[in-house]
């Protein structure tokens, strides 16, 4: 199993025909994605990279069975697609595009509120590397051979970070059940607690890895989720032991605000609750294999 895609997942591309669309639309196909084209109004009916182009997303719905999409749009029209996808159909959209006005993400996830729960589109994102089920689908921009199929679950906001962990965990042999990339900016789709509920009900995924950062609650939220919901080991690193207060650090979302936001305080809260720690980027890999040697 694995969460959110697999190899029978049916993609298509928004910004399709753009120079980062055509660029990662066409690493996605190598990889073995089954994208089956996809979104740039205006050149409706065209072909690009062998696939057909679509006005809209619901023609892509209706004609090919589009079901995720992926976002390469200026960050001026990205919110405007992302519910266009929402509102077509998709059932799981990833928003790579980063510099989305907040006030634009604060639209959308009022539009989205309007679905029933069950209708609901999934998103991850903005600002994020997407999603990938090694060896199954890769959703976004992240070098899929650093990723070997397992049984580890990675839930992270920086790209890089997720990176680092995956191959270093290659490294050792230890394969990645499904990596999700959820993004650094302060409104994002699907927060650390949304993806681990999903971890939880994947029986493939043996432990999850989250990857954290200063700013925000999230991380803490899902440490309480984790307690008192996953059966699963967590392992937690957060980033930002050294950030200056005040000092927003490479992402939107990465700044305290208030307490508790800290890199400190969250992993002091983390460590109450159960949740393992790890305690720089550079270990991560090996953390994961004493957690996997213990079970």
């Amino acid at each position: 199993m694995a969460i959110l895609i697999n190899e029978s997942t049916r993609i298509i591309v928004q910004g399709f025909t753009g120079k980062t669309g055509t660029f990662h639309a066409q690493d996605m196909i190598n990889y073995g994605s089954r994208v089956v084209g996809g979104v740039t109004p205006g050149k409706g009916g065209q072909q690009h990279l062998g696939l057909p182009v679509f006005n809209t997303v619901k023609e892509a719905v209706q004609q090919v069975g589009a079901e995720a999409s992926i976002i390469f749009v200026p960050p001026a029209f990205a919110a405007d697609s992302i519910m266009e996808a929402a509102d077509a159909g998709i059932k799981y959209c990833v928003a790579i595009t980063d510099g989305i006005p907040t006030q634009d993400m604060m639209t959308v996830k009022n539009f989205l509120r309007r679905f029933p729960l069950k209708k609901r589109m999934v998103l991850t994102g903005p600002n994020c590397a997407g999603t990938i089920s090694p060896g199954r689908a890769m959703l976004g921009i992240m070098p899929g051979h650093i990723y070997i199929q397992g049984h580890v679950g990675i839930i992270g906001r920086s790209g890089t970070l997720g990176y680092e962990a995956a191959d270093q965990m290659r490294t050792l042999g230890i394969g990645i059940s499904t990596s999700v990339g959820i993004g650094g900016d302060p409104i994002i789709g699907s927060s650390h607690r949304d993806i681990l509920e999903r971890f939880e009900e994947d029986i493939e995924t043996k432990v999850v890895v989250m990857i954290g950062e200063i700013g925000g609650p999230q991380e803490v939220e899902a440490g309480v989720f984790a307690k008192e919901h996953l059966s699963k080991p967590l392992i937690a690193y957060i980033a930002g032991l050294t950030a200056p207060e005040g000092r927003r650090m490479g992402h939107a979302g990465a700044i305290i605000s208030s307490a508790g936001e800290s890199a400190a305080e969250k992993v002091a809260a983390l460590e109450e609750l159960g949740v393992t720690i790890c305690p720089t980027p550079a270990a991560m890999g090996e953390t994961v294999a004493k957690v996997l040697a213990r079970m």
